[in-house]
C-alpha cells in the first residue's frame, strides 16, 4: 500500500482572503520524483490547469519548469493577490499509485476550520473540485460536520455556491470545475460549454476554466 502524503505545507500569506482548497498533488510530488515541466510548489504538476489558467488571467508569465524562479513567481502572486492553499488531504493510502481522487483511502484531512480561526479575513474557499467522492467539497462537508456544521446552498448553478457561519463571519465556499484534464468530459457535457463552442468553434475547456475562474480571483 502506498503512504501519500501531502509533500507541501499550508501556505498563508498575510491577509489572506481566499483560500485555494483542492486534495493531493500526484504521487511523484511526495516521491520527490518530478519530471521537468513540474513546478515544485502547490499545483505544479505539468499535469493541472490551475496555473495555466491564472497565468492566462493574470498575464503572470508564468515559467513552468523545475526552478526556484518558477516557484517564486507564484509564491509573489498569492501573496500580492491574499491567496492562500491549504488542500483538505494531509496523507491517504493508494493500492495503485496515481493521482485519482477515487483511489484515496484511510484519508486524513487537515484542520480547515482550524486554519480559518487562525486567519480571520479569510471569507471564501476555492475548491479544486466538487462534491463527487473523494472530492475537496466532498471532504470539506465530512470536515464541517465534525464541528456540527453543515453547508448552505447559495447557488446550485455550475460552479455550486454554498456558505457556512464561523463565528461572527460567513464564509462562502465556491466549486470550481477541476483543474484537471479528467474533468474535461463533464465541461464537455455542459449545456453553457455547448452554448459558447457553437458560437465559437475554437472554444476550448481551458477557455471555460479561464472564464469561470475570473468570476472568482
Amino acid at each position: 500500500m502506498f503512504q501519500h502524503i501531502h509533500p507541501y505545507e499550508p501556505f498563508f500569506p498575510d491577509g489572506a482572503t481566499k483560500l485555494i482548497v483542492g486534495t493531493l498533488p500526484p504521487p511523484r510530488f511526495t516521491t520527490r520524483e518530478l519530471n521537468e515541466r513540474d513546478v515544485d510548489f502547490c499545483y505544479g504538476s505539468s499535469n493541472g490547469l490551475l496555473w495555466p489558467v491564472l497565468d492566462r488571467i493574470f498575464k503572470l508569465n508564468l515559467k513552468f519548469e523545475t526552478t526556484q524562479e518558477a516557484r517564486e513567481q507564484r509564491i509573489r502572486f498569492l501573496t500580492s493577490r491574499g491567496i492562500g492553499v491549504c488542500d483538505i488531504v494531509q496523507s491517504c493510502e493508494r493500492e495503485k499509485v496515481d493521482a485519482s481522487d477515487l483511489g484515496m483511502q484511510n484519508s486524513k484531512l487537515r484542520d480547515i476550520i482550524g486554519y480559518l480561526h487562525k486567519y480571520p479575513k479569510i471569507d471564501t474557499l476555492l475548491f479544486t473540485g466538487g462534491n463527487s467522492k473523494n472530492g475537496p467539497e466532498y471532504f470539506f462537508r465530512k470536515h464541517l460536520k465534525t464541528y456540527q456544521k453543515k453547508l448552505e446552498v447559495v447557488s446550485d448553478e455550475i460552479p455550486r455556491i454554498h456558505q457556512f457561519t464561523l463565528e461572527n463571519r460567513t464564509v462562502k465556499t465556491v466549486s470550481l470545475t477541476a483543474p484537471s484534464g479528467a474533468a474535461n468530459r463533464a465541461i464537455g457535457s455542459l449545456p453553457l460549454y455547448k452554448s459558447l463552442k457553437n458560437k465559437n468553434p475554437n472554444f476550448n475547456t481551458l477557455d471555460f476554466r479561464v472564464m469561470q475562474y475570473k468570476a472568482f480571483f
